[in-house]
């Protein structure tokens, strides 16, 4: 109790450095946590970038592939899926709901998905959360468009903007369906996936602007307008994938191995859960490099602690000495360092963590809102705990270096400095 007594006295005797040793702890704790935390929740939320759907069927290739462009709208399909085999398979006794999805079309770099007004009311994401509507309504006709936050944001649309689609993924050399231009009904709020880049149309959309094209190519001479389109059969014939949701998870995997041996035309069905970790196992070095940093982080804050305290121990040699002269033993000032090392160690780590939270309380809804990042206040993982242990541990085993040298200072080299 007297050492610990004695180590709080002379620490507030230091106020300044005693700041500067706090403030360097505390920022690498709150750098080493919350990059960690950004990692964690990273994870998370590209793992349940799609959550509540137990099958994805498209064209029969990779899994991995199915997944990159019915989820993350990133390539392009093998080959499509005639409606016939959707309705076929979406009728299953087994199946709750259906989402169609028809992929080809962009908007500046943007990719348009056709679907139905199903996807409002069965897409989920993140912990089963549903699609909200920041402004406007869900597409009701055949020209409207619902938007993602990010494209609202990025290109300044609103309700009532006027969208020309392009065919195709890319910029300004692929054809623009200029003659059918489409109306912004409604903005989705920012989610953090693919949906907030996304643009939102109906299938028979998909169809009205393809209307005067043959096998991806617009037909030579032939015009059709917005107008004429609309009294044409605009049922769609062929969509590019769809996700199922079923009654009971139970008959998941006889569903999925129907789907497989389909006769009609080669299907494939996954499960996005087990495709989404393997997609996040090909990343697992980022991961690892994510982790390394944070050590890093760390290991910079404990140098600077223990620069300070070296730096002072000259300063100190005399307070040391006249410890000695009163009876403390060598040993005893060796563990006066140590406290004073571990003391701030752990204080610094209680200030990081309040840092961590008050940062994440203010910073979640802009980095949600900007980044389409999702932050939760939740509590450290079992792993940050470890890590604030190893911090702890490692603020221990730095304060041995300045006691040990502290121990071999002699009451005599202390009492010879002179002021």
């Amino acid at each position: 109790m007297i050492l610990l007594r004695l180590t709080l006295k002379s620490l507030s005797n230091r106020k300044l450095t005693l700041f500067m040793m706090l403030l360097s702890i505390s920022v690498s704790v709150l750098l080493l946590l919350g990059v960690d935390k950004v990692r964690e929740q990273a994870k998370e939320g590209f793992s349940s970038t799609i959550s509540g759907t137990d099958l994805i069927v498209g064209a029969r290739s990779g899994q991995i592939n199915l997944l990159l462009y019915s989820v993350f709208h990133i390539g392009n399909a093998t080959n499509n899926i005639s409606w016939s085999s959707y309705k076929a398979i979406s009728e299953h006794r087994s199946v709750r709901w259906s989402i169609p999805l028809s992929l080809g079309d962009s908007h500046k770099g943007h990719r348009v998905v056709g679907t139905t007004t199903d996807y409002f009311k069965h897409y989920r994401y993140g912990n089963k959360k549903p699609l909200v509507f920041s402004h406007g309504r869900e597409f009701t006709e055949v020209f409207d468009v619902v938007i993602g936050s990010a494209v609202a944001k990025k290109l300044g649309y609103s309700i009532g903007s006027s969208v020309l689609l392009t065919h195709g993924m890319g910029n300004a050399s692929l054809v623009t369906h200029d003659d059918k231009p489409f109306n912004v009904v409604g903005i989705l709020s920012a989610t953090g996936t693919p949906v907030d880049n996304s643009l939102l149309v109906s299938l028979e959309a998909i169809e009205a602007i393809h209307i005067d094209w043959k096998a991806g190519v617009k037909l030579p001479g032939v015009s059709i307008s917005a107008a004429d389109a609309l009294k044409r059969n605009l049922a769609p014939k062929q969509i590019t994938a769809f996700m199922l949701g079923l009654h009971s998870r139970m008959s998941t995997f006889q569903l999925q191995r129907g789907i497989n041996r389909y006769s009609k035309e080669p299907l494939m069905a996954i499960l996005p859960g087990l495709a989404l970790q393997e997609l996040w196992g090909m990343f697992s070095v980022f991961e690892k490099a994510l982790i390394a940093i944070s050590g890093l982080v760390v290991f910079s804050g404990l140098i600077g602690l223990l620069t300070l305290l070296l730096n002072g121990l000259n300063e100190r040699r005399r307070e040391m000495a006249i410890l000695r002269s009163v009876g403390a033993r060598p040993l005893h000032i060796l563990t006066l360092l140590m406290f004073e090392s571990l003391i701030v160690t752990i204080v610094s780590i209680i200030l990081g963590v309040l840092m961590l939270y008050l940062v994440m309380l203010l910073g979640a809804p802009l980095l949600q809102q900007e980044f389409g990042l999702r932050i939760e206040l939740t509590s450290l993982s079992f792993w940050q705990w470890k890590l604030l242990g190893l911090v702890v541990l490692a603020g221990f085993v730095v304060g041995l270096i300045p006691g040990y040298r502290a121990y071999k200072y002699s009451v005599v080299d202390g009492m010879s400095i002179k002021l």
